[in-house]
């Protein structure tokens, strides 16, 4: 099978520490899908992953090369890096890569949003994927203002259909997390709401799958890894298997 492509989840955290008049610096790079990447590895699925900082570079250009994998899954990664290019850095027309992930999916491929700052619109709405073709072809519909929701006391989900194969074989509860991305279920039959969390009288989409074209579509409002996913989570029996259904769902169709 072909790896699973793998966009974003890295990150640089700059820090400044300041001694009367001396002020000093430090750098540090990190990997938010190291635990994600390793549930999927230890069940034979091979991922490929172009950090938030290569996506503009690195991202593929064609649906030629986007056919080298199995899916694709854009976890905290904002829709400027994918639509900047080289070539538009230079004042040159370029390819729409969000309209090109469109266009595969409906022919065929499987595409996967996961939540974070910065996927759907983002917390400060800096992601700014509503009104765009890969909003288009996702089982929710995104909201235009910023949609990340901080949740310190937990949000429990609560599982809506208990058939559908992404949550086979899940014999416990899932646990608690410290917050999602705000987005509204589609109300058409070809997308289906699984998980869902309670939040101020209101219900938020979780987990929501979709058939689109001859592709299929997922979305996970939360983290595949912290600070979103609790260390219960983490820690859960049946992370890897919820994990690893997702990507199995999606690349069946194909």
């Amino acid at each position: 099978m072909k790896p699973v492509l793998l966009a974003g989840e890295t990150f640089h955290v700059t820090s400044f520490a300041s001694k009367g008049h001396e002020v000093g610096a430090s750098s540090r790079y990190s990997n938010g899908a190291t635990r994600f990447i390793q549930a999927l590895a230890d069940h034979g699925i091979e991922v490929t992953q172009i950090g938030g900082e290569r996506c503009e570079a690195d991202f593929p250009k064609s649906l030629e090369a986007l056919s080298n994998y199995s899916a694709v899954i854009l976890s905290d990664v904002g829709a400027l890096s994918l639509l900047y290019t080289p070539e538009t850095r230079a004042g040159k027309r370029s390819v729409n890569r969000l309209e090109l992930l469109r266009k595969w999916v409906e022919a065929g491929g499987a595409l996967m949003m996961a939540g974070g700052y910065t996927s759907f619109q983002g917390i400060d709405g800096a992601a700014m994927f509503h009104g765009t073709p890969i909003e288009d072809c996702l089982p929710v519909q995104i909201q235009y203002t910023p949609d990340g929701l901080e949740a310190p006391e937990g949000l429990d989900p609560v599982t809506l259909n208990t058939d559908h194969p992404v949550l086979a074989g899940l014999t416990t509860t899932m646990p608690y997390v410290l917050g999602m991305n705000r987005v509204i279920q589609r109300t058409d039959p070809s997308s289906q709401t699984l998980v869902a969390c309670n939040h101020r009288q209101a219900q938020f989409p979780l987990l929501s799958v979709r058939e689109y074209g001859a592709g299929r579509t997922l979305a996970w409002m939360t983290d595949i890894g912290p600070h979103w996913l609790s260390s219960d989570f983490m820690a859960w029996e049946g992370y890897d298997l919820l994990m690893v259904n997702m990507v199995r769902w999606l690349r069946s169709r194909s």
